[in-house]
């Protein structure tokens, strides 16, 4: 295993200072190293931030390898600083069985890029009518301890009643996809002023609304662990705020396109713009940075949804709902929060790795510690292109934006993914 020396670098935003790394940990800091063995890599005016980590990836693995593989989706990953990621369930077949989620993890441990932990399904086939065999992916080598249908909201009350029963026993988490499916039929984007003008169909905010207040409750009365993915609304803020100051046990995520884009994005009719929940209006933007500053929502999660040119390319009502998100969400982060070292490597590392348990990761650079880490460039600017993303697929909604931050290096155990910008392997 080659030992690297990582120069003058500032870790988490400090004082400059050298990073040895050697045998997959953090072997010393401090100014002045020096190892002969090393390949030195100056990181004069660079940040490292230990490896981040996304609890909402879709690798589409296996049935869609025309749009993702977990190969693919990992490189993409480790280009855009990541560490690990939780792979979701729904797949073809769906990850409603040991076998299945067994099959991810190992495809993960295969390309050897970051961690791929997998989210088994709540319900089989993610139909929202039986539970799926969640002690068999949590007994397998997988160790699966996330759940979600997201795709799919589990609406029935008494079936998440008991997934919340049933992961309690061993610290598991249920992921609620929060859309009441009745208040949302046939909805092409946001309900509201835009939606009226262009003549779509709505997708009213009180549909994420009334599921996440349904379920903090439920998880109140079980006392299990939820988690809810992709929150959009102002609305969603206070319930959730509600929640955590009575001591509900609950997390959420925000996606970058949630914190970036609105609903007005729309009007082209492009459907890179198509995305479920969708966009919401230039209030609900400002709610949602305001709430993840303060902490009611705790991690930025990618929710990187590939699909096929077919899937995307076509009219706006038969195009699939979804964005790239893995090379492009800690220059958003930047872009959003500014150089807040601290606050980015709390709600994109430290945070997820503890909601997931992934041992090893979302640990600041220190002696020690696993080589886990990311190496950024915050003084860089870079044109999105699509052409050049390492996803099988190009449905970004960054196409030609000039974003902040490039990620220069990228450690998984000690082993380089990523350096001078560009995938190892």
């Amino acid at each position: 295993m080659t030992a690297y020396l990582i120069t003058g670098v500032s870790v988490v935003g400090g004082e400059p200072t050298d990073l040895l790394i050697r045998d997959g940990v953090v072997a010393g800091t401090g100014h002045g190293l020096a190892a002969d063995d090393a390949t030195v890599i100056d990181a004069t005016g660079l940040v490292a931030l230990p490896g981040l980590v996304d609890l909402h990836t879709h690798l589409r693995e296996p049935g869609r390898e025309d749009a993702e593989t977990v190969e693919s989706g990992s490189r993409a990953a480790a280009l855009g600083g990541y560490t690990a990621v939780c792979a979701m369930a729904n797949t073809s077949p769906v990850a409603d069985t040991a076998g299945v989620v067994e099959q991810v993890w190992r495809l993960g441990r295969e390309a050897g890029l970051v961690d791929v932990q997998p989210i088994g399904a709540v319900t089989v086939g993610l139909a929202g009518e039986r539970l799926a065999e969640l002690g068999a992916m949590a007994d397998s080598a997988a160790r699966v301890r996330i759940f979600s249908d997201d795709g799919h909201c589990v609406a029935d009350p008494r079936l998440m009643r008991r997934a919340l029963e049933y992961v309690k026993a061993f610290d598991g988490v249920i992921a609620q996809h929060a859309e009441e499916p009745r208040l949302t039929e046939g909805a092409q984007m946001h309900e509201g002023e835009v939606s009226t003008r262009l003549g779509l169909t709505g997708w009213p905010a009180v549909a994420e609304e009334a599921i996440i207040a349904r379920d903090v409750l439920l998880a109140e009365h079980v006392g299990s662990r939820l988690h809810v993915c992709h929150v959009s609304t102002a609305g969603s803020v206070e319930v959730l705020r509600q929640a955590k100051a009575r001591g509900v046990r609950v997390t959420a995520e925000v996606t970058p396109h949630h914190l970036l884009l609105t609903d007005e994005r729309a009007e082209s009719y492009d459907p890179v713009f198509k995305v479920n929940p969708p966009l919401r209006t230039a209030a609900d933007v400002a709610a949602l940075r305001a709430a993840l500053a303060e902490g009611v929502i705790d991690i930025i999660a990618t929710d990187h949804a590939p699909h096929a040119v077919e899937d995307k390319e076509c009219e706006w009502a038969y195009a699939r709902p979804g964005m790239l998100g893995l090379e492009t969400a800690l220059s958003i982060a930047l872009d959003v929060l500014g150089p807040r070292w601290d606050l980015i490597a709390e709600r994109m590392s430290r945070v997820p790795a503890r909601i997931a348990g992934l041992a090893g990761h979302g640990l600041d650079p220190a002696p020690g510690v696993p080589a886990n880490l990311t190496v950024v460039d915050p003084a860089a600017r870079r044109v999105i292109e699509p052409a050049e993303l390492a996803s099988r697929s190009r449905n970004t909604p960054y196409a030609r934006m000039t974003l902040p931050g490039r990620i220069v290096a990228t450690f998984l155990r000690g082993e380089p993914t990523v350096l001078d910008g560009k995938a190892v392997k």
